[in-house]
């Protein structure tokens, strides 16, 4: 590697998309770990409106498997990725006779489909599906009562169109999704502070209920965006300030369905395809993982030959760095969803010495307004700078860095990874 190209994870925000692009147009052994909504889709309020870019799709099919995508979200179901992919071709079956779908993990770490949309659920037994598949009805029967409060003066007329886009099928993250409420209550941001912790209460109230059916360590929370984690390892809801809607998306995932998890199952996925052996096993699934970075970092360096460890870049748009007082002492609470995935990332690089790059898209142009918008210098055209990130600037120990920057968010993102693509002569 040119030292150009190694240089590229040593930068911070930079904007140099083109030396990014000649890296992995020159490198071969070279590995994109993408997150979706908000890197290649604008960021909406209801889900069911999300658009997808064809020549995006046809790009990231010609990376083969040196691209995977890594989501909270979900391949299947009405409001999956699939579907979105199928409206966008018109055609119900291209994508499969193709291989258009987006290949990789969704859930977090627990739903893998190849490229022609085939899916699976390694780990998840019976059991857990079932006491999933009953929780959007708790969560719309829950919003239903809540409804009925006076305080919330609620139009009865709108109220099932508004249920309708916050609650989430999904298969295996059924979500309690606020942005609808975030609107409806922008002249009141007491009361949508009021039913942020309502929905707390209910996913706590679900966590309690599956205990009781013996399915004592099967579930999580997962807040988007969030704090980070507290002294136990669970995620620290974010509570809306002003017009920031903090935590809008309330998921109840299995455990495994972490991101940094699934990053090793995509490497494992990876290094068969190069060798053909699995490291970890060919049954290997995130829910085997430890969570802990340092036990996943053990467990590659134990495992995978570094002689085969790609260069990995780590693409994301939900960072957080928020300063709180704590007993007179300031601190910072890091989170967002993509932080553990994309620190890992940073960690393999500097473990295996493959210069891994963090790659960050400003999703704050988008319909959800809970994203800190890049800070730019443009007083010399030729030469843009970012001269005040995501996170608190105070925060002078956040030991993620971000090194590219694609501040004009998922358009100018994606004109990036199809050109990128369109150069690249492997797959």
């Amino acid at each position: 590697m040119t030292v150009q190209d190694a240089a590229l994870n040593l930068r911070s925000l930079s904007l140099d998309h083109q030396s990014l692009s000649k890296m992995l147009v020159k490198k071969e052994n070279s590995l994109i770990i993408q997150d979706l909504d908000g890197v290649c889709m604008g960021l909406v309020k209801d889900p069911l409106t999300r658009v997808i870019d064809p020549q995006y799709l046809s790009a990231a099919k010609s990376f083969g498997s040196h691209f995977y995508v890594l989501t909270n979200g979900e391949h299947i179901g009405k409001r999956g990725v699939n579907g979105i992919v199928d409206r966008v071709l018109g055609d119900g079956n291209l994508a499969q006779e193709k291989g258009l779908y987006l290949q990789g993990l969704a859930g977090g770490g627990v739903q893998w489909q190849n490229c022609y949309g085939e899916v699976s659920h390694p780990g998840v037994s019976d059991r857990e599906m079932a006491f999933l598949a009953a929780v959007p009805n708790k969560i719309a029967d829950y919003l239903k009562e809540l409804s009925k409060q006076p305080k919330y003066g609620l139009d009865e007329t709108k109220l099932a169109a508004y249920i309708n886009a916050t609650v989430l099928d999904n298969k295996v993250s059924p979500t309690a999704n606020l942005n609808v409420f975030h609107e409806v209550f922008q002249d009141n941001p007491e009361l949508y502070a009021d039913l942020q912790q309502e929905i707390k209460f209910l996913m706590d109230r679900l966590l309690s209920e599956a205990r009781q059916q013996g399915l004592n360590d099967s579930f999580f929370v997962h807040y988007a965006p969030n704090l980070g984690r507290d002294e136990a390892g669970q995620e620290i809801m974010q509570p809306s300030q002003g017009k920031d809607s903090g935590t809008t998306d309330f998921q109840f995932m299995l455990r495994g369905g972490i991101k940094e998890v699934g990053v090793l199952v995509i490497l494992n996925h990876y290094y068969h395809l190069q060798t053909g052996k699995y490291p970890l096993g060919e049954s290997f699934n995130g829910r085997q993982a430890p969570k802990e970075q340092t036990a996943l970092l053990k467990l590659v360096r134990d495992n995978f030959d570094p002689q085969v460890m790609p260069t990995i870049v780590g693409v994301g748009d939900t960072v957080t760095s928020k300063a709180v007082e704590n007993q007179g002492q300031m601190e910072f609470k890091r989170g967002g969803s993509d932080r553990g995935f994309l620190e890992l990332i940073q960690a393999l690089g500097r473990e295996f010495q493959t210069n891994n790059v963090i790659v960050y898209v400003d999703s704050s142009g988008g319909e959800v307004k809970n994203r800190q918008a890049l800070k730019l210098d443009r007083s010399n055209p030729q030469d843009i700078k970012v001269i005040e990130g995501v996170g608190d600037p105070r925060d002078t120990e956040d030991p993620l860095t971000l090194n590219i920057a694609f501040p004009g968010g998922h358009k100018e993102y994606i004109t990036f990874f199809c050109h990128t693509a369109k150069n690249r002569d492997f797959d």
